[in-house]
Parts: structure tokens; sequence; C-alpha cells
């Protein structure tokens, strides 16, 4: 049986291209998401359409970006069908993983997807780094200010307060307090 899933991002968008795409190809069922992006993590046509197909299935979409996010995602599908023994197949892109073609191109986009992942992360640590030597900080900035982490040190030094007092006048928590003692103190 071919099981079929058709997208659209918005509501102004028409789904009878994708529709007559899919009964054209001899889908026996039909699953359509409308006004739902690419990007959304839970998209209920989709998760009907994959619980549809069993065993010698293929689930058929008119354009890869109709099923997944991004590369990473559409494998991470495609690589979960196949585990059910579940083909699937793009009408736009010919690409049919039932066929030995269709899974070598399937697997060589898997690859080059991971190389793009693997690069990306690269170029992120690189330029980090770099911006670190120039001085950026990153994370969150400190609560509390050097003066104040100081006033509160000798405060507390002299008995004049409590962690929990200076904390509590200082509008953060005590944990908070301690950790910028001990940068302080470092």
């Amino acid at each position: 049986m071919q099981v079929g899933y058709a997208r659209v991002s918005t509501d102004d968008q028409n789904l009878a291209l994708q529709m007559d795409a899919l009964r054209a190809a001899g889908c026996d069922l039909i699953f359509h998401d409308e006004g739902i992006s690419g990007i959304a993590l839970r998209r209920p046509a989709l998760d009907q359409a994959l619980a549809a197909v069993s065993p010698g299935d293929v689930l058929v979409t008119w354009k890869l970006d109709r099923l997944g996010r991004s590369l990473s995602h559409l494998i991470e599908i495609t690589a979960g069908l196949a585990a059910r023994n579940v083909g699937f197949r793009s009408l736009s892109e010919a690409i049919d993983t039932t066929t030995a073609s269709g899974r070598l191109l399937f697997h060589v986009m898997g690859a080059l997807a991971e190389f793009e992942r693997a690069l990306i992360s690269e170029r992120t640590r690189a330029g980090m780094a770099s911006a670190r030597l120039r001085g950026a900080r990153f994370g969150r900035p400190p609560k509390l200010a050097k003066a104040e982490v100081m006033q509160a040190c000798l405060e507390i030094e002299s008995g004049a307060a409590t962690v929990a007092e200076v904390a509590r006048a200082l509008n953060v928590s005590p944990l908070t307090l301690e950790r910028a003692l001990k940068r302080l103190a470092a």
C-alpha cells in the first residue's frame, strides 16, 4: 500500500497540487497538514501517516521538504521507516528507497548532512574561540556587580550580616551570592 503525506505551511497555500500528484502516484490513503510549518515538532497528520504504514508499505510525499524540517530530520524519519521495513518515495526528486539506487542516493545525502553538521559545529567552535581571544564573554551576565560582591564580602566577614541577609538585601538567592563570593576569591 502507498500512503501519501502532504503539507502546506500557511492557510493561504493550497494542497491541491500535492494531493493531485499523490493520487496520480497511486496513494491509497493520504494524510495532510495545513498551516503547519515544517519546523513544527508536532504534525498530527504526519504522525497518523507514520502510524498507518506497515511493513512493505511506502510513504509518499510530493517533495522532500514536505516531510522533514531539515535533512537530518528527514534522515531520522526515513531511517525509522526503513527499520520498520517501510519504503519512502519523493515524487519531485525521484527518490525511492525501495530500490537500490534510491537507497544509495539517500545514504549519500545522509553522509553529506552529517558532514555539513560537523562543519557547522567546527566553525562555531572556532568562531567562539576567536571571540574569546578578543574578549567576548558568553553566557548570562552576572547578577551582581563586582562592587556589590565586595561590599557583601566585607559585611559577611565583619559579622554585620549573614549570607542569607545580604542575599535578601541584594535580591538574589544565597547560592548566587556564595558563587559570586567564590569567583571574587578566585
